[in-house]
């Protein structure tokens, strides 16, 4: 039923719980896991111009970082594993990688970092709303 799973992720505290989540259903369905981290760049909004691009440099290396634990964490449990940063609306990424990398299903946290929480909405709500696939959610105390 589920052979290619993604992962969007934030680096977060609550993304290590989340990964392992993931991390259990590729290795119970034996599926390969997409992890995807969203550079939001509705956060250059507020910058000005001479800062962008150091904002951007540091959030995708944060990103990136994202990306790498949990394509660790997988491999390490021997799980075919795909990676990618992207850059735009978070919500409006996942739900596009999803219907592109023809993902089964996508398991996320429920709450990321305090600008998601506070500014911008859920984006996990919108994700669940709009996904082309099921998705799983993962609570901050799981």
């Amino acid at each position: 039923m589920y052979e290619t799973i993604l992962l969007p992720t934030d680096g977060s505290d609550h993304a290590a719980t989340v990964a392992d989540h993931a991390i259990d259903v590729a290795t119970t369905r034996d599926a390969a896991l997409h992890v995807l981290s969203v550079v939001d760049d509705r956060a250059f909004l507020v910058l000005d111009d001479d800062r962008i691009e150091d904002v951007r440099d540091d959030l995708e290396a944060t990103a990136r970082e994202a990306v790498d634990d949990a394509a660790t964490r997988a491999a390490d449990h021997g799980i075919e594993t795909t990676t990618a940063v992207d850059t735009g609306n978070p919500a409006e990424c996942i739900v596009d990688y999803a219907a592109t990398a023809d993902v089964d299903l996508i398991v996320m946290g429920t709450s990321g970092d305090e600008y998601e929480r506070n500014v911008v909405g859920s984006v996990s709500q919108r994700v669940v709303r709009e996904a082309p696939v099921p998705v799983t959610t993962v609570g901050p105390d799981v």
